[in-house]
């Protein structure tokens, strides 16, 4: 079984990496070729009090984020929130040095600033090891840039105007990543639309499904578990490809399941609203008024 360990500090991270002490308490640009871990590293996995944002090449690692693992083959950039737990195993199929940077951002420094509350909309923080960030090498170059700014900006002799441009960086940063990312929903026609069939095909299954009853709606979160995607990613996907949420597709799908029962039985209102796993009819009559601004019996009464 693997033991836990916690970095509280940003310096934590520099002692277990074999790195000189940060030059800065709270952020950190680290220098991923300079990184030497301790040999148990594959033996542990850790939790840490601050942000970590990667651009990696040649991990001989394959990092996971829960069950999840990173792939780092094609150099990607990843956005790591903190309390989440990671963990390393090896990865022999790697050639060449590792290259690429770790910036640590303890939310310390964030503290009083608007990115404090902003980098939590950020939804890119929570989606899962395996749904990285892919860039060009033009973007990646950007990126870089980016990175080398911030360090050199808090590598100088500290005054207060350091920590607000610092900040104007890492929201610069943040959002071409939120750029990029919209950029790597649209290219990916072919995953994303296979993605999109996959979800239909499996609303429609549990529509069907007699032990709705029992199983109550699909969630979010589950129709996540079932695509292998994070609820945050698998959202930010369908509204790129449809304007809609995951939650708003799972309320599509049962209003189209509503209507054909509507339209095509005799079964009332509060029987229908409870075979579609609702325990409140009125829940039910809710949410079909604001999806077709009409009630069930209002829908119904038109087929007559």
């Amino acid at each position: 079984m693997k033991t836990m360990h916690r970095f509280k500090k940003v310096g934590d991270y520099h002692k277990f990496a074999n790195l000189g002490a940060p030059e800065h308490p709270l952020i950190s640009l680290v220098d991923y070729s300079q990184v030497s871990y301790p040999s148990h590293i594959t033996d542990m996995k850790w939790t840490q009090d601050y942000y970590t944002i990667g651009l990696k090449r040649n991990i001989p690692y394959k990092f996971y984020y829960g069950q999840q693992a990173y792939d780092f083959d094609e150099g990607v950039m990843t956005f790591i929130a903190p309390k989440q737990v990671l963990s390393l195993g090896d990865n022999p199929n790697i050639q060449g040095s590792p290259t690429g940077f770790l910036l640590l951002v303890h939310p310390d420094f964030l503290w009083n600033s608007s990115l404090a509350k902003q980098i939590k909309q950020y939804g890119f923080f929570d989606y899962a090891i395996n749904e990285a960030l892919f860039l060009s090498e033009k973007e990646e170059q950007r990126m870089i840039e980016i990175l080398k700014n911030i360090e050199k900006e808090y590598q100088s002799n500290i005054d207060k105007f350091s920590q607000k441009i610092v900040l104007s960086q890492l929201e610069l940063l943040l959002n071409y990543a939120e750029r990029f990312y919209e950029r790597q929903f649209i290219t990916r026609k072919i995953t994303n639309h296979r993605v999109l069939e996959q979800l239909e095909s499996y609303l429609e299954s549990c529509f069907k499904d007699a032990d709705l009853v029992d199983k109550g709606l699909p969630t979010v979160q589950g129709v996540s578990e079932q695509l292998h995607l994070s609820p945050n990613y698998l959202s930010n996907l369908l509204k790129s490809l449809t304007g809609q949420s995951t939650q708003q597709h799972i309320h599509d799908k049962l209003i189209e399941k509503a209507k054909l029962d509507l339209s095509s039985t005799n079964q009332s209102v509060s029987e229908i609203a409870y075979q579609l796993g609702f325990e409140q009819p009125a829940s039910f009559s809710k949410l079909f008024k604001a999806k077709t601004e009409m009630s069930p019996i209002e829908f119904r009464r038109s087929f007559n």
